[in-house]
């Protein structure tokens, strides 16, 4: 089904962030066939004089309707990457074959397993290391043959098995990460929105990392619902998910760890890559507070410690994350009723 196309004054209100060079990419696909853009071009109205000016900017829906005419009018998903097209309706049979799988891990094991039956110019492969997890892609032929589509190919790719994991599982899944191959192009500034978390060039791999108890996630969606994302699949891969299923436990988690890295919603947002007010909006959505965590943490915590060890007062509020001893003996109070000191002479 094709997208609408908007007027003049939607045009006008949304910010364009996407590199011209994703569009000479797709122009490119077309050069390697010997065919002209143009009719792809005036479906996502982009001026085909656009393609000389290096820092012009598209929009995120002008890439949708772009890519969708250029992967139609071509017969490949794949844009020209690699030696064999992919014929259009191949990612979408991919993610089809995957949506019977329990859990998250094992739809994306499965999704990359039956990429390589589509083609072997690259690899996909999900690894786990501690509480990390990766979708390392491999590169085993130049994209586009000399390698001038690398950058779209490996970017895109990323970003289609990111868009769907998020989307099997109804959740927002923070970035830890990514990492590339090829020096920061010009546009490097875009990656900020494209991958969030830290992205890294001249690196060893290509990869993305996310935090491993994603993978246990259930899968959230049915074939009504996945019959209903193919219509226009596109936009998954730009979605912003504001539910975060593992939210509650990965804020546990770090005030756990790192409870002198976290005394304010802002230290503890920019652990958890994101902002301030989207940490509390996202934790309302899930029925709690960030207060709430805190003193759920710190007083199992501290009394942890009371009730199995001999450390002083005063170092237990540090290890608690208190900044001093009489905040901590003040809300050890309101939640027990009793001092510290008092309550461990209990034990």
């Amino acid at each position: 089904m094709p997208a609408p196309r908007p007027n003049a004054h939607a045009r006008s209100t949304v910010v364009a962030a996407t590199p011209m060079a994703f569009v000479q990419a797709i122009a490119r696909a077309y050069a390697l066939r010997q065919l002209a853009p143009d009719a792809a071009l005036a479906a996502a109205q982009i001026a085909p004089a656009d393609l000389d000016r290096p820092g012009a900017r598209i929009t995120a829906l002008q890439m949708e309707w772009l890519s969708a005419a250029a992967m139609q009018e071509l017969d490949d998903e794949g844009l020209g990457w690699f030696a064999r097209p992919l014929p259009w309706g191949s990612y979408g049979m991919l993610a089809r074959a995957s949506l019977s799988a329990p859990t998250l891990g094992v739809a994306l094991k499965r999704w990359c397993r039956h990429h390589g039956l589509l083609t072997r110019d690259i690899t996909l492969a999900v690894q786990t290391e501690g509480d990390e997890a990766r979708i390392v892609l491999g590169e085993h032929r130049p994209p586009g043959g000399d390698g001038s589509l690398r950058e779209f190919c490996f970017v895109s790719v990323l970003r289609n098995i990111h868009g769907l994991a998020c989307w099997f599982v109804d959740s927002r899944i923070p970035l830890l990460g990514a990492s590339f191959p090829y020096s920061a192009p010009p546009h490097a500034e875009t990656y900020r929105v494209l991958f969030d978390g830290p992205t890294r060039f001249d690196a060893e791999d290509t990869s993305i990392r996310f935090d491993a108890r994603y993978l246990a996630l259930p899968i959230k969606r049915d074939e009504a619902a996945m019959n209903q994302m193919l219509q226009r699949a596109l936009p998954i891969q730009v979605r912003p998910y504001r539910r975060d299923r593992l939210l509650v436990q990965r804020v546990r988690q770090v005030l756990l760890n790192q409870p002198q890295d976290a005394h304010n919603a802002d230290d503890l947002a920019a652990l958890l890559h994101t902002s301030a007010r989207t940490l509390h909006r996202q934790l309302k959505e899930e029925g709690a507070t960030l207060q709430a965590l805190k003193d759920e943490v710190r007083r199992e915590r501290a009394m942890a410690l009371l009730q199995r060890t001999n450390r002083p007062i005063k170092q237990i509020a540090a290890a608690t994350g208190f900044l001093n001893e009489k905040s901590f003996i003040r809300a050890f109070k309101t939640w027990t009723g009793m001092a510290p000191g008092e309550w461990r002479a209990m034990r």
